[in-house]
Formats: C-alpha cells, structure tokens, sequence
C-alpha cells in the first residue's frame, strides 16, 4: 500500500495501490475496448433510479470474458492491466490459436504464466474445470450458477469460494458472504483466489477522489427532515428514533438484519443463510 506525506489535511491518510509494482504497464489492447457512456444513474425516461452516481472520469469498457467457451486450448497471460470498472486486475491472454481475451487474473498467476479450460485440468491457479472434478478444500472463483451461462458470482478482488462437499449431482460452496449455497456440478470455476487482495485497505481520503470515480456525495437519513427520511427529525444530533434502520423507502436495511427476498427463486438452493452483524463477528 502507498502512503503520502501529509502536504494537506485530506493526504495525510490517503492511500493508493502501488500500481507500478502491481501491473506490466502495457497500454490496453484497442480491438477488446469498447465506448461505455455515464447516464448518471437515470432511466430512459431521465429520472434518478439509483442514487449518488453521476459525473467521474470518462472511462472504456474491457470486454473481459466471463463465459470462457474456449476449451482445450491453452492461453498464456501477456499482460496484467488495470480496468477502472471492476476491483480485480485483468490479463490479456494469448491463446494458441492467436485469438486474444481479457480474463480476471487469480493472485498467483502473472505475466508469463498459462492456464487451460478443461474437464481434465490441472489443479492450478487459473485452471477452469467443472465444480464436480474439483475436490473439497479447494478455492474457486468466477463461478457459473447455470451451467454454460458464464461467470457470476465471486468475481470481486481478493475473493473466493471454497468448495465444502458434494452432494447428488451439487457442490456446496462456502461463498466471501458465508453463505453456503449449492451450485450445480456441471457449472464451472475458476481454480484460485481472485488476485489485488488489498483493494479494500484503500483510503479515498478525500471527497474530490470519490468525484472522480463517478460517487456523488450521500446524505445521512439522520440529516434529513422527517418528510424525506424515516430517520429524519429531531432538535440538534439526533439518533434515528427506531428499533431498527429503515432506508428512504421505509424498507429493513443493514445492521444485521434480514433483507433478503422471503420467496426468492434460489432459496432451495441455499444449505445455509450468511451470518451478519454480531453473529458472523463472533
């Protein structure tokens, strides 16, 4: 991590990733960028649906493979590059063929290195195989939930997913959130823990940076006036006045409470809810 001397008072704790040290300072490849416009979080009709995004950098998009649907042909790593629209490094990889394509890089594979998409892989760092030829102990990531559907799930820095049994015809994976979930075995996954692992000890520092990655500023409920938030009201610093925190829309958020959907399509597949708050700290 790369620290600064305090010149202002918004340096002294900023922090950045040494990225000279971390990446090969190659340019990115042009044929695999593509243009990728801000709408600044408003839908077509220009009304915010997702708050506090707008602004930032102009940025272009890599078109990093998730789907990996080049089997048996082995590809070599020629660069690690950084791509401002995921935490994860990328690398662009070489195949024999000659076609080239970004892929999310593990931590232990580099420049120079090689990886295979395989049923008959070997077990090493960027290897891709099936969930069903990967024995128990072993950490995965960018993960199929439908077999042949691409990568979704575990695809952030510093992540994985460790396989903890298998069980008629599913795996069950021990995901980043300590959920326990059963995934199909015929779905594949990466062999590996997704590399830049020392992405969340960044400090912004200060709110200009957050401008800059396209981060408009966020209200506290507790600031606001009792019309516009549940937490809202109060003479001077008030505390929220609830049992429980509410978002803007009067709906169960954070604090460890349960907030995910009592009917969703993937509860049967979930051996074991993900712990929060106090329960997952101890």
């Amino acid at each position: 991590m790369k620290s600064y001397r305090p010149t202002t008072k918004s340096r002294r704790f900023m922090t950045t990733l040494p990225y000279r040290e971390l990446l090969s300072g190659d340019a990115p490849h042009k044929p695999l960028l593509k243009k990728k416009g801000s709408q600044g979080g408003r839908n077509a009709f220009g009304r915010i649906t997702t708050r506090h995004q707008g602004g930032g950098h102009k940025r272009r998009l890599r078109a990093v493979d998730f789907v990996y649907n080049k089997k048996d042909v082995p590809a070599k790593i020629e660069t690690v590059e950084y791509d401002p629209f995921r935490s994860a490094f990328i690398g662009l990889a070489l195949y024999r063929d000659g076609e080239r394509r970004y892929v999310v890089l593990p931590k232990e594979v580099g420049v120079g290195s090689s990886f295979i998409v395989s049923q008959d892989a070997p077990l090493t760092p960027g290897n891709r195989l099936p969930l069903g030829k990967i024995p128990v102990g072993t950490f995965v990531y960018n993960i199929e939930l439908s077999p042949g559907a691409g990568a979704v799930i575990v695809r952030s820095a510093g992540s994985a997913a460790e396989v903890v049994a298998h069980d008629a015809g599913y795996a069950q994976l021990k995901l980043p959130s300590s959920e326990i979930r059963r995934v199909s075995d015929l779905s594949w996954a990466s062999i590996g823990t997704i590399g830049n692992e020392e992405h969340n000890l960044v400090v912004i520092g200060k709110a200009g940076r957050s401008r800059w990655m396209g981060r408009r500023p966020t209200v506290r409920g507790s600031a606001m006036n009792p019309v516009d938030h549940p937490h809202g009201g109060g003479e001077g610093k008030q505390g929220r006045g609830l049992k429980r925190a509410k978002t803007k829309w009067g709906k169960p958020s954070g604090k460890g409470q349960k907030t995910r959907t009592p009917k969703k399509y993937s509860n049967v597949f979930i051996v074991s809810r993900r712990k929060v708050g106090k329960k997952r700290k101890g």
